[in-house]
C-alpha cells in the first residue's frame, strides 16, 4: 500500500504547520498514550477504544513519517514491536497539558457511553499535583479503574506515567474515588483539599506525601 500522500494546509503559519502533523483525529490521544513510554499496537489500541485498525495503523504511519514516532522491534523474549516517542514527538507534552487544563470545563458529569482508563487522569493529576506544591517525584496513584504512577515534575524525556504501582517506592501513594477523581480532574477541588476533608487518602514521607497533607 503507497502512503497517504501529506495533507497540508498549505498556509505560512507556524499553527498551520503544527495542525498539518498533528491536527488529523487522534493524533493527540495517540501522543497521550505514548508519553507512558513505549506501547506495543495491541496496547495502543485497547487503550484508545472507537478507534478503528485502518486508522490507527495509518496514524501511526503519519506519525512516523512526520518524525513523531519510531517503531523498535523488542529482544526476545518479547520480540514485539514497540512504538514510543521521538524528542519531537515528547516536545508535545505542553500542547497536551494545555489541551487537558482548556478542556476540563468540557468534563461536565460521566456519560453513560464515556469509556474510561485509570491513566486517562495522569496529565490531570499532574496539573493538581504542582498546584499542591508536589515536587519532581513519583505518586503512585490508585483509583477505582486501576493503579497507576505519575511524575508530578519534570519527566525529563522519560515517561510521564505508566500503568500499575511504581517501580520503586514512590514520594506518596495517593487513593481517589471516581467522584473525588473527577472533581480533581475538572479543577473544582485541589489536591490538598480533598485530602484534608478525607475524601483522598495519602501514604508515604516523601515531598510530595508532605505537600499533600499540608493545611
Amino acid at each position: 500500500m503507497s502512503p497517504r500522500p501529506r495533507r497540508s494546509y498549505d498556509q505560512y503559519c507556524s499553527a498551520a504547520r503544527a495542525l498539518d502533523a498533528v491536527g488529523d483525529r487522534w493524533t493527540l490521544l495517540i501522543v497521550r498514550e505514548l508519553l507512558a513510554g513505549p506501547r506495543r499496537y495491541t496496547d495502543l489500541h485497547a487503550d484508545l477504544p472507537g478507534v478503528s485498525t485502518d486508522v490507527l495503523a495509518s496514524r501511526l504511519k503519519d506519525m512516523e513519517r512526520e518524525g513523531l514516532t519510531t517503531r523498535r522491534r523488542l529482544p526476545p523474549p518479547g520480540a514485539a514491536y514497540v512504538y514510543e516517542l521521538t524528542e519531537r514527538g515528547a516536545g508535545l507534552l505542553p500542547v497536551l497539558e494545555a489541551l487537558d487544563a482548556w478542556g476540563a470545563a468540557e468534563l461536565g458529569e460521566r456519560r453513560p457511553t464515556d469509556a474510561v482508563r485509570a491513566h486517562w487522569a495522569a496529565l490531570p493529576l499532574r496539573r493538581a499535583l504542582r498546584r499542591a506544591g508536589a515536587g519532581e517525584g513519583t505518586v503512585e496513584v490508585r483509583l477505582e479503574e486501576g493503579t497507576f504512577h505519575v511524575r508530578a515534575g519534570d519527566a525529563e524525556g522519560g515517561p510521564v506515567y505508566g500503568d500499575g504501582p511504581a517501580p520503586g517506592e514512590p514520594d506518596a501513594r495517593l487513593t481517589l474515588d471516581a467522584g473525588t477523581c473527577a472533581a480533581v480532574c475538572r479543577g473544582e477541588l485541589g489536591l490538598r483539599r480533598a485530602v484534608r476533608e478525607g475524601r483522598a487518602g495519602v501514604t508515604g514521607e516523601g515531598t510530595a506525601a508532605k505537600a499533600l497533607r499540608e493545611p
